[in-house]
């Protein structure tokens, strides 16, 4: 689980957990998958690093052109990463679920979201060009992995003035999605698990080698959560597991690919406070 708040605890834990059971391979997207011998994450695909390196948070530059976007019209994204200590742009990455960089854009009022891949440009900075439907705060997310340091998930926000635009909201398209709970009501700060009932199965395939891609939102947009299946789909169902950080109610946006059409599938869930 990868969360905007505890992403750099989570893989200082696990370092120090390699260094004391010596296990050394650690997978660098979800650092609780460790092992003794080489191989692949069985919940992300991603290679087993011979351990990590010390987890530092970069900073993230945001250009956005026109300074004041508005509804309906292009807005242009430029992506910077720079180093946290020696404070120089980042050039170099490595892929992260086949992909350089991933952004997420969410909406104040939680209707839109997108999951999208920004263009790289030589000097190392990443674009994207965007027509945003709805006026007013945004919270975009870039999930990308810095070689030579640990996958970063960085905030950044911007503000969209104007009217309203028509929009599709992210639905499924050639499957169904039915969300089950255990426990039935989640609680903050314990594990829930999660299983996603697809129908039909036939067809659904890895998707930016995973199973799935899940990410939750709390309605203030501050706790974000990227999430990859705990392991292999049984029968028609693919699990998650997540520690929601804090009471209230969360959007949830799960994607599934089926016969070359990736799926979102929105759900909202109440989670109750501990006690």
């Amino acid at each position: 689980m990868r969360t905007r708040r505890s992403v750099l605890s989570l893989a200082a834990a696990s370092i120090a957990a390699a260094q004391e059971t010596d296990t050394l391979f650690v997978c660098p997207m979800d650092p609780g998958v460790q092992s003794k011998t080489p191989g692949k994450c069985p919940r992300c695909g991603m290679i087993l690093e011979l351990g990590l390196p010390e987890p530092l948070e970069y900073r993230l530059n945001t250009t956005i052109v026109p300074a004041a976007p508005r509804t309906g019209a292009t807005t242009s994204l430029t992506f910077q990463i720079v180093h946290p200590k020696t404070g120089k742009p980042i050039s170099r990455f490595r892929e992260l679920h086949e992909k350089l960089f991933h952004l997420f854009l969410i909406s104040e009022d939680l209707s839109y979201f997108a999951h999208e891949h920004p263009d790289p440009l030589p000097d190392g900075r990443f674009r994207f060009h965007t027509q945003l439907p709805i006026p007013g705060f945004y919270r975009l997310l870039a999930d990308f992995y810095p070689e030579g340091g640990t996958p970063q998930l960085l905030p950044a926000t911007l503000h969209v003035k104007g009217p309203r635009q028509p929009f599709t909201p992210a639905v499924p398209v050639n499957l169904t999605a039915a969300l089950r709970t255990d426990p039935v009501e989640p609680v903050a700060g314990l594990k829930t698990m999660m299983f996603f009932d697809l129908t039909p199965f036939e067809g659904v395939t890895p998707w930016l080698g995973a199973w799935g891609h899940l990410l939750a939102a709390g309605t203030d947009l501050v706790d974000l959560v990227h999430l990859h299946p705990v392991w292999e789909p049984y029968r028609n169902t693919v699990q998650f597991n997540m520690i929601f950080p804090r009471p209230g109610k969360y959007k949830l946006w799960a994607q599934f690919q089926r016969e070359g059409v990736v799926n979102t599938a929105p759900f909202e869930v109440i989670v109750k406070a501990l006690g």
